[in-house]
């Protein structure tokens, strides 16, 4: 568990370098992002993070002022993928069909 919390720190203080994006809350496989950036860039983002953490990519479940909540999906949970409305997936994120 501690692995992970610190994988999350790590890349969401890499990418906050680089956005004005950050994980604000990771508890289970949820997720509340904090951002002012665009929504692509926070969809690229939670993406990253939840691959991060060993998920498949995230999945866009409601936004309230600059608070975005993302649910973590893995590929075992037959759950599709929902961008943020507006933005995509990018492909090149997903890992490889087998």
């Amino acid at each position: 568990m501690k692995k992970i919390l610190l994988l999350t720190t790590l890349s969401s203080l890499t990418l906050v370098a680089c956005s004005s994006s950050q994980i604000q809350m990771s508890m289970g496989n949820m997720r509340l992002i904090d951002s002012s950036a665009p929504p692509q860039e926070v969809m690229d983002f939670a993406t990253t993070a939840c691959r991060n953490d060993f998920y498949q990519g995230a999945s866009f479940l409601s936004k309230a002022g600059k608070e975005y909540r993302f649910k973590c999906v893995k590929t075992d949970e037959n759950e599709v993928l929902i961008p943020i409305p507006g933005t995509t997936i990018n492909p090149q994120m997903l890992p490889a069909a087998k």
